[in-house]
């Protein structure tokens, strides 16, 4: 791959003396040892912190994907055409990617990212995809400007919305709505951050980018959809989704959120003799039919031409599952959805922790100079315009833990 794509927004070198390593295992440390990564062992992956001692975490569920997507990519180095081999990511640049693909969600998963966006629509939205840009380039302090400063191609991989957040429609009054369902997130980056898309992108000629940026408009939220990623975003969300769809679906058997009649009636009958084993008493059967589901999944990924006009083969080729695989990631996914998610004891706990985040944010907003941290009021008094100081107040907000933002809570506002 080409220096363009291994190139660092600094463009200072930050080489130590005798270092062997490749510039996506540099990435990969870089991330493994941030505080923004760590933060995600105490942030709501599907169920809340506190409520249990044995499902997953942010921190495990992007450990889950990081193994998975090296698996994915194993395969595709088996599989692919010989012009495929060279464009492939090596295991450390698809670590990395899957490790940080989420250090920018922000305290009680969606739910809390609903309640941030509804309180930046005025300064541009918020979205965790977009967060975790705005972390790694500019926010996490492993440089004085640039966050992390990882190589290009890792951001790019990171970009799994491409484009740029549109107009958002502000709402009329001052009272927080106890409904958010209108304002989900548009997915993508902040207008403040189209500084970091440009560079990303630089290397892509206008009619690459053109066409690579091509978005479907729709007429309330989210209000736009990119229709395009990269290579490397590809297999890393594939990754994701198959964590999501098998590992979040153990938990949902173990802790008896999920009935074997309810797996029945999202899959189909070629599925009923591993749902057998999945509701077995016995672990090391249930295990047994979680590594199998994985397995199946993993080793049918194959590359495409998401992109066949574009002169860039990171951008030109895709990963993908063939139809039926789709169709069982698919019918997992939507099991734990509609079966676990969807629980009203679930979303009243969203419902509640919506709510604290609204109220945080109005309170930092009231009085940041009184109310924020020292080195936050710093930054805030460092924004130049309303806009900016709005969204130093959410980067805050969004980078607390589910915990420590309910102490915040309480400190503030005293126990619910």
């Amino acid at each position: 791959m080409t220096a363009r794509w291994s190139a660092r927004y600094s463009e200072g070198s930050h080489d130590r003396p005798n270092d062997q390593r490749s510039p996506w295992q540099r990435d990969r440390a870089r991330i493994l040892h941030s505080a923004a990564f760590r933060r995600l062992q105490s942030k709501t992956q599907i169920l809340g912190i506190g409520q249990n001692d044995f499902y997953r975490t942010r921190l495990t569920h992007s450990l889950e994907a990081a193994q998975i997507g090296t698996g994915l990519v194993s395969q595709l180095v088996k599989k692919s055409a010989a012009q495929i081999q060279p464009i492939l990511p090596d295991a450390s640049l698809m670590e990395a990617l899957c490790l940080a693909h989420d250090i920018g969600h922000p305290p009680f998963g969606h739910g809390g990212e609903t309640a941030l966006n509804y309180k930046m629509l005025a300064a541009g939205g918020f979205e965790g995809n977009g967060q975790t840009l705005r972390i790694v380039a500019k926010l996490e302090p492993y440089t004085q400007q640039h966050g992390m400063d990882l190589a290009r191609r890792t951001l790019l991989g990171l970009l799994k919305y491409p484009v740029l957040q549109p107009p958002l429609p502000i709402p009329a009054g001052s009272v927080n709505p106890l409904n958010l369902n209108n304002w989900k997130p548009a997915k993508a980056i902040f207008q403040a951050d189209a500084d970091i898309l440009d560079w990303v992108l630089q290397p892509l000629s206008a009619a690459d980018r053109d066409a690579f940026q091509q978005v479907d408009t729709l007429e309330q939220s989210p209000f736009i959809k990119s229709r395009y990623k990269s290579l490397d975003a590809s297999i890393m969300e594939l990754a994701d989704d198959i964590a999501y769809g098998v590992h979040d679906l153990e938990d949902a058997i173990v802790l008896g959120n999920v009935s074997y009649e309810q797996w029945l009636h999202y899959t189909g009958d070629d599925m009923q003799q591993i749902g057998v084993k999945l509701f077995s008493n016995e672990h090391h059967i249930r295990k047994d039919a979680i590594g199998s589901l994985v397995n199946r999944l993993i080793t049918s990924v194959e590359v495409y031409q998401a992109l066949p006009e574009a002169s860039e083969p990171l951008i030109r080729f895709n990963a993908r599952l063939p139809s039926v695989e789709t169709a069982v990631l698919h019918s997992l996914k939507q099991l734990v959805f509609n079966c676990v998610i969807r629980q009203p004891l679930i979303q009243q706990s969203r419902f509640r922790c919506q709510n604290m985040l609204l109220q945080l944010f109005d309170a930092f907003a009231s009085d940041p100079s009184r109310l924020l941290p020292l080195n936050t009021q710093q930054r805030w008094h460092s924004a130049s315009g309303q806009d900016e100081g709005l969204r130093v107040i959410c980067d805050y907000i969004s980078g607390m833990t589910d915990d420590y933002a309910e102490r915040m809570h309480k400190t503030l506002f005293g126990p619910l």
